[in-house]
């Protein structure tokens, strides 16, 4: 889809420039906290204990406030949990915490208009407020359609008048998941049905004259959610509308699968310039998600500081095209490029190339019994080994990039390819028949070496960058060669040094905080070009970082962008007070025995609120539907009801198999 233009970004989005700008938005007041303007961005994560349990959500609330976050967000299903809200409101403000509450919507508006008079802020979801999901399709005559609009409207102008009285703001909170039967059947399972799932809403409430409004667009599918905000900022502006945005993830899982699906969706957003506040949703504690959302916020506070205390660059740009279009290009000797899937490139240099075991951080198991190596789905396909010479016979499906000076000395050049800079790549009297890797930049483009360049059908390039907004330079490379009318395939290239991971993540301190910031840094930086269809190849290049972690990190965030899949995906919600099992525990428990599948999707579900709907973008699901019970999904169609737990995860293996999609695990 188009992407929308710098004017709308506020200079944020394909900016020529690199000042980092947000998308300049109305200022909402939730409680005692401002957000939007030129406010800082905001964090706000959501407890996972019933609600009825005071107590147990006030010792959960202040574990997520002294972990950062600034809102707290509370489930509230029926009335008797929206009153208990005040409950737990009077004992927070009791221990000396006066941290503003929002309360978690669905299906329930006389919940939502109790809650309204207690909490600084209410959340609705357009899906299930006041339409329904049952997966029909319905065909509406515009007459019929707006007699729908009318029903909502009196259905929800209560609310907005609560709201409107007592002073309390509003998230308009649409999930891909749970978008109804009325939006599907016009406009599709699509971004723009998201949008105007959203935008129906708001209009409801402008023509309320209420205006102390949040819109969020998430999906569990980054790529999506990318699109969706994209478009709603567009057609906010097409209507006048400058709402701010809350920018999320929805069930995006655990551990470093988590962390990198919520940077790809969130970080290429904030690169944008969207986003006033954040919640990162993982399946594991909720006091863990505010470090890593203000990881992720805290490099664009850090980066307004440096753009002012340096002399501003300007970003080649050769064309005055402002939509980011997929970069196709040629297929390098069945290696790269094409419609091949991106490689992965990892730096073993400084490795001890004498033993063939320092492979097994690269994907590649050597037996020493047998002197043979064992490959997988996470192998890497390029090592660069710089001017280092192994004493050890490599993987024969295995490449090996050196530098040039090393290269043109070796005898035997077979599986080696060479890596140049731009000027020794103009001068030099050798080259590789097969693959020439050359290092550039963007700023290149405008040089006399470039303007030299022997190019033919073996060049590769490396791009890298070194200004401020790395991101937006490196996105312009594609436009920029895009208009030259190049198709050479383009490794993407980010180098993180230590200093960048120097400080606390948030404001929790860990011996994993390097690894963190580099699943988050790094899928930011490549998965906002990657979900744009913007590259061949990444390569990470980070001194702090083991070499299995870049190469998982690299990995994962293809498998976040979709533009490479090496292993299952879960779609797993963070939990909240509806959850009706132990989520992470279920989450283990099923990717234990699942995931050598590659390829599939399967979504873990706490209960039903946007179960079915998230299931259409899963293969499986399993879902909560009761103590002790679980329905099963084939995509979003119920397989078997009320599954005993105890069996659940054994007849869902039973339905993979009966669908000729399970293997073995080692088949693979």
């Amino acid at each position: 889809m188009d992407s929308i233009t710098s004017a709308h970004l506020g200079g944020g989005y394909c900016n020529s420039k690199t000042t980092y700008s947000r998308f300049l938005t109305r200022e909402v007041q939730i409680g005692n906290i401002p957000m939007g303007a030129h406010h800082p961005i905001r964090i706000q994560s959501m407890t996972t204990v019933d609600t009825m349990d005071t107590l147990g959500s006030v010792e959960q609330t202040i574990k997520m406030v002294d972990a950062g976050c600034e809102y707290v967000r509370i489930t509230a299903p029926s009335i008797k949990e929206a009153e208990n809200l005040a409950n737990i409101k009077n004992e927070l403000r009791k221990r000396g915490y006066d941290v503003p509450l929002v309360a978690d919507i669905h299906f329930t508006p006389n919940a939502a208009e109790v809650a309204a008079r207690i909490v600084e802020k209410v959340r609705v979801n357009p899906g299930n407020y006041a339409d329904k999901k049952k997966f029909d399709q319905i065909d509406y005559t515009d007459i019929a359609y707006q007699a729908e609009l009318d029903r909502i409207y009196k259905k929800f102008a209560p609310l907005v008048k609560i709201c409107k009285e007592y002073g309390t703001a509003m998230r308009i909170g649409t999930n891909h998941g749970s978008l109804s039967d009325r939006i599907m059947s016009r406009y599709g399972d699509t971004p723009e049905g998201m949008v105007e799932s959203a935008l129906e809403f708001i209009r409801i409430c402008e023509d309320l004259n209420y205006y102390n409004l949040v819109v969020s667009m998430k999906s569990s599918n980054p790529q999506v959610m990318v699109q969706a905000y994209r478009l709603l900022v567009e057609k906010m502006v097409a209507e006048n509308m400058n709402y701010p945005l809350h920018l999320g993830v929805t069930e995006a899982g655990d551990g470093e699968d988590g962390r990198i699906k919520s940077a790809v969706g969130i970080g290429t957003l904030l690169e944008d310039g969207l986003g006033d506040t954040v919640r990162v949703s993982l399946t594991e504690e909720p006091e863990k998600e505010a470090p890593v959302a203000i990881a992720l916020v805290n490099r664009y506070a850090k980066r307004e500081k440096q753009i002012q205390a340096v002399a501003q660059r300007e970003i080649l740009r050769l064309t005055n095209e402002i939509t980011t279009k997929p970069y196709e290009t040629k297929e390098v000797n069945a290696f790269i490029g094409g419609s091949l899937v991106p490689r992965v490139v990892v730096d073993i240099s400084k490795k001890n190339l004498k033993d063939p075991f320092i492979l097994t951080d690269v994907g590649y198991k050597y037996d020493a019994v047998l002197d043979k190596y064992h490959m997988g789905d996470q192998s890497v396909d390029f090592v660069y080994l710089a001017d280092g010479l192994p004493s050890f016979t490599m993987p024969g499906n295995l490449k090996q990039l050196y530098n040039y000076g090393t290269w043109v000395k070796l005898a035997n050049k077979t599986n080696i390819h060479p890596i140049y800079r731009l000027q020794e790549f103009v001068a030099a009297e050798h080259k590789d028949p097969v693959l020439n890797l050359v290092h550039i930049s963007n700023d290149d483009l405008a040089g006399d070496s470039f303007s030299q360049l022997p190019l033919d059908e073996t060049v590769v390039f490396v791009l890298e960058t070194n200004h401020i907004h790395g991101m937006a330079d490196q996105r312009q490379f594609f436009a920029n060669l895009q208009e030259i009318g190049l198709d050479n395939p383009v490794i993407i290239k980010r180098s993180y040094p230590k200093e960048e991971f120097s400080g606390p993540m948030g404001d929790v301190m860990s011996p994993e905080e390097p690894i963190s910031k580099i699943q988050l840094y790094a899928a930011t930086d490549l998965g906002a070009l990657l979900i744009d269809g913007l590259g061949s190849g990444i390569w990470i290049d980070s001194e702090a970082t083991p070499t299995d972690k870049l190469s998982s990190v690299s990995f994962g965030i293809l498998q976040a962008t979709r533009s490479r899949i090496s292993k299952t995906e879960y779609i797993s919600c963070p939990s909240c007070g509806r959850t009706l099992f132990d989520l992470q525990e279920t989450t283990q428990m099923v990717r234990s025995r699942t995931n050598h599948l590659k390829g599939l999707k399967i979504a873990i579900m706490g209960c039903i609120v946007n179960g079915p709907g998230e299931m259409a973008d899963a293969d499986y699901g399993y879902v909560g539907a009761g103590p002790d019970k679980i329905t099963l999904y084939r995509s979003k169609e119920v397989v078997k009801r009320n599954v005993s737990s105890a069996r659940a995860l054994d007849e869902l293996i039973e339905i993979i198999k009966s669908d000729g999609l399970w293997v073995e695990e080692g088949s693979i």
